[in-house]
């Protein structure tokens, strides 16, 4: 008899502890498939944080656009200054500059006869503003080409959902500061070109322009307003990148439970 109940005690202790094994066994088994499970869904939360995150970057590379295009175009275009010569001298007629060419504008008896004459950094006859400046302007629109390349680089990895904080957050960076760079470019030219007009400087041409030394009066031409735009544009394009930041919120840290 009391062996009969040895048995049967030691039977239902065999099959508890069986079941306990396989229990344990599923426990540990659905355990990494749980966990892969929730950092999927982290991942998958984290995108739509990351694009409303990246709004304000995707309105710069539009705003940084619009003034990499405004200050492209400037550099070609004439009316940096305006000089008016003397209508009672040989030199009549108007005559409008720009950073790389000079046109004049000479009133006739039927029509108006246009002459434009180019120009380099290399003609010693230009002075020290007009080629810092074209200088400036290309460099400007050289790190503007870079900075959109980078801004370009960033969002694509925002959405591609890539996580990687420094990554994306150094190429917004980087991006933000040469669209400052470019706009503080732009902004010496204009401030520089402005210097010259209200100082009324003259620039000895050749006598094959018939372009005399000084105007007998001069202005600020319409270029300056374009000119302006663009450094504004760069430089709040710059501001939106500079101010990106990944939501804290937005990194995953899946929890490991040891046994």
């Amino acid at each position: 008899m009391t062996a009969q109940v040895q048995g049967e005690s030691l039977g239902l202790t065999g099959q508890t502890n069986s079941q306990w094994r396989q229990k344990l066994f599923c426990a540990q088994s659905e355990e990494p498939r749980s966990r892969e499970q929730s950092v999927s869904l982290g991942y998958t939360s984290t995108m739509p944080l990351l694009i409303n995150s990246a709004n304000c970057q995707i309105v710069g590379f539009v705003v940084t656009t619009i003034g990499w295009i405004l200050g492209t175009t400037s550099m070609g275009f004439v009316e940096w200054r305006v000089w008016y010569l003397d209508n009672a001298s040989q030199f009549s007629g108007l005559a409008c500059m720009g950073m790389w060419r000079v046109c004049v504008f000479r009133q006739t008896n039927i029509t108006t006869a246009i002459s434009c004459h180019s120009y380099s950094y290399h003609d010693t006859y230009l002075p020290l503003d007009i080629r810092v400046s074209q200088n400036l302007l290309l460099m400007s629109s050289i790190l503007g080409l870079l900075g959109k390349a980078s801004v370009i680089f960033a969002l694509k990895n925002v959405s591609m959902g890539i996580l990687e904080t420094t990554t994306t957050y150094k190429a917004f960076v980087i991006s933000g500061i040469l669209n400052i760079a470019a706009g503080i470019c732009i902004s010496v030219a204009v401030t520089w070109n402005y210097h010259s007009v209200m100082t009324e400087e003259g620039i000895v041409f050749p006598s094959s322009f018939n372009i005399p030394f000084k105007p007998h009066a001069q202005k600020i031409g319409n270029t300056v307003i374009v000119a302006c735009l663009a450094a504004f544009a760069l430089f709040l394009s710059g501001w939106f990148f500079l101010s990106y930041k990944l939501p804290l919120d937005s990194q995953v840290h899946p929890e490991v439970s040891g046994m």
